[in-house]
């Protein structure tokens, strides 16, 4: 009876892990591949788009922010459990000194203007959790949650 259930639990958690080339040409592969992913859970529609854009927004903030468009390794987690995603995105560039104000709505690091300041707002508005942890010289990794099937 114990063997049956472990094996049943065992079943209900799936992970991937994968590493990408830090460019933004990569940003597409990264969000299509975490919706493929995902589709294990039988998600809706909506479901699979707010993953996809807040892959997007934490995928481009490690190309455009961390690595500011040099080379660098984007790593990227995802697992489910039950009907829990969990995905997190991770470089190894030049992180975030103080990561509350990088959080607040319409705060930007650009200073070309092109960025709006609006990516860990995305993040939090399609998720249900996102975590942001960072040290100023080694990188920083985005957390994000999603209950599937509510």
């Amino acid at each position: 009876m114990e063997e049956e259930k472990a094996m049943k639990q065992s079943e209900a958690r799936d992970w991937m892990r994968m590493e990408i080339e830090s460019s933004s040409r990569n940003e597409e592969f990264a969000r299509v591949t975490a919706a493929v992913f995902l589709s294990r859970l039988d998600p809706t529609l909506e479901e699979i788009n707010d993953v996809k854009t807040a892959v997007s927004e934490a995928v481009t903030n490690c190309v455009i922010h961390g690595y500011e468009g040099g080379a660098g390794v984007i790593y990227i987690e995802a697992q489910t459990e039950g009907r829990d995603f969990v995905i997190s995105i991770r470089d190894e560039g030049k992180g975030i000194e103080d990561v509350a104000r990088a959080m607040e709505p319409m705060y930007t690091s650009d200073t070309t203007g092109e960025r709006s300041g609006m990516g860990f707002s995305f993040m939090e508005a399609f998720m249900d959790e996102v975590a942001v942890d960072s040290q100023p010289g080694r990188g920083t990794r985005v957390t994000m949650k999603k209950k599937i099937g509510r």
